[in-house]
């Protein structure tokens, strides 16, 4: 926190900003503090909302590395914290064998040295150096509650334990992101240990700057377009009849498409034949009409 741009939470708007990333005042005090704190932030909301993009942009503000964990149903410790080289320790043990060692407890110690330790996402961003890396803990919602409770020390204190070495403290306080798409509830021990952001779709005018921004080839006029029917596309009562609204990540994905296909304006038929980049169901492709995407299309005055 000591650089210029991170000075008030106004300077680290302005610093997202200038990597690509338009956060609003609320998410810009919830980084803040947790930058300021050195605290752990969680943040949940649907996908494509910026979650997992925030961690990436701060990677870049900060200048540090991003290490990823990625997270999914059976997910084990040693896939997100260490293992040892199994293999390495095997010929170590068998060449103190062939050079006649009889003390094993000797050879037992020497193969759980550092140069056998597979470092995973968790000990990689403990032991990054100064000034230390920005931990990324995607969609930990997949996980199970086990690996929930795993976490708990590492959230709490920046430490881990390994029963052969001992407790690993963090180097340098890495950032740390947690992002969950709610697929199911988080246990309060986890949430007590982290700050907290619900992050929802963006209001048009910030949806529109995030378009602008990532896609310069699109025109002033084919991006607000993209930004109001996606808009409306999330209202009531059109949000209705589909079972996931999309995301930023889709409207720009939309935006890109749209340049790529040389549209200069938005009509009922491109929509129907680019549904497939706004939703990912089939349900709710066949559910964007024609006819409704030519009510969406009208201008609010219309």
């Amino acid at each position: 926190m000591t650089a210029p741009a991170l000075s008030s939470i106004d300077a680290l708007v302005l610093a997202l900003q200038g990597v690509g990333y338009f956060a609003d005042r609320r998410l810009a005090t919830a980084v803040f503090l947790a930058l300021k704190l050195q605290r752990p932030l969680l943040l949940e909301g649907e996908p494509g909302v910026g979650k997992t993009a925030l961690a990436h942009a701060l990677g870049k503000v900060l200048e540090r590395s991003l290490i990823r964990l990625q997270c999914y149903d059976g997910l084990e410790q040693r896939e997100a914290l260490y293992e040892w080289n199994y293999a390495a320790q095997l010929l170590h043990m068998r060449a103190a064998e062939g050079q006649g060692s009889t003390d094993m407890a000797q050879v037992e110690r020497e193969v759980y040295q550092d140069r056998f330790l597979i470092r995973r996402p968790l000990l990689q961003a403990l032991q990054a150096p100064a000034p230390g890396a920005v931990l990324l803990i995607d969609e930990v919602d997949r996980a199970d509650e086990p690996f929930e409770a795993f976490l708990l020390e590492y959230l709490g204190e920046y430490q881990v334990s390994i029963p052969e070495i001992g407790t690993v403290c963090a180097t340098a306080t890495p950032v740390t992101i947690l992002t969950s798409n709610r697929t199911r509830d988080l246990h309060d021990a986890v949430k007590r240990r982290c700050l907290y952001h619900w992050l929802d779709y963006p209001e048009r005018e910030r949806e529109l700057a995030i378009v602008r921004a990532q896609v310069p080839g699109a025109s002033a006029a084919l991006a607000t377009q993209v930004a109001d029917f996606v808009g409306r596309l999330r209202s009531q009562p059109f949000a209705n009849a589909f079972q996931r609204a999309p995301g930023i990540a889709e409207s720009v994905e939309w935006a890109k498409a749209l340049v790529a296909l040389d549209t200069i304006m938005v009509d009922p038929e491109v929509v129907s034949d680019t549904a497939g980049i706004l939703f990912k169901q089939r349900e709710d492709v066949a559910a964007l009409t024609q006819d409704m995407a030519a009510q969406l299309l009208q201008p609010d005055d219309a």
